[in-house]
């Protein structure tokens, strides 16, 4: 299935605002959906039997910035019988200090790899993954302040008495 095949079945399934953009000629092909959507678009495109992307290669988090005013959830989907890549993205607004972290709901109960790298994302760029099995932090101590791959991260000096 080719990515505008795959548009069509999502389109079909989901309607027309399911897909916010595509880059036909990236490589992979990528889509850009709604949050509200992901897990359902994800469980569709493991489960159908034209897709089936029985794989989760990659998922990660990056912020655009305080002034773009957004972080994104990048997820790469493999299906190991078809040959077939696809790069989905997730846009959210980034929240303000003080403001409840953004929410995107977890894919873990597709694939388990998504249990690690979700987990990865929240500690790291303050991603809330809603109904994550196990949401906690996974590189950084459960008491550390902020995340630091956010573009405007503030190091703190010390931790419990270190120079950090």
């Amino acid at each position: 299935m080719n990515l505008e095949q795959i548009i069509g079945l999502l389109t079909q399934k989901f309607g027309q605002g399911v897909i916010l953009a595509k880059a036909i000629n990236a490589t992979p092909s990528a889509i850009v959906v709604p949050a509200t959507h992901i897990a359902a678009l994800c469980q569709e495109l493991y489960e159908n039997e034209q897709t089936y992307f029985d794989s989760l290669a990659c998922l990660t988090a990056i912020d655009n910035g305080p002034e773009a005013g957004t972080l994104e959830v990048i997820y790469n989907l493999y299906s190991i019988p078809y040959d077939v890549q696809l790069m989905i993205k997730v846009e959210v607004p980034r929240n303000k200090p003080g403001e409840p972290l953004p929410e995107v709901p977890s894919v873990s109960h597709l694939w388990q790899t998504a249990n690690w790298h979700e987990r990865e994302a929240y500690d790291l760029v303050g991603i809330h993954f809603t109904n994550h099995p196990d949401l906690r932090r996974i590189l950084l101590p459960a008491d550390w302040e902020g995340h630091p791959l956010r573009k405007d991260y503030t190091w703190q000096e010390h931790y419990h008495g270190l120079k950090v």
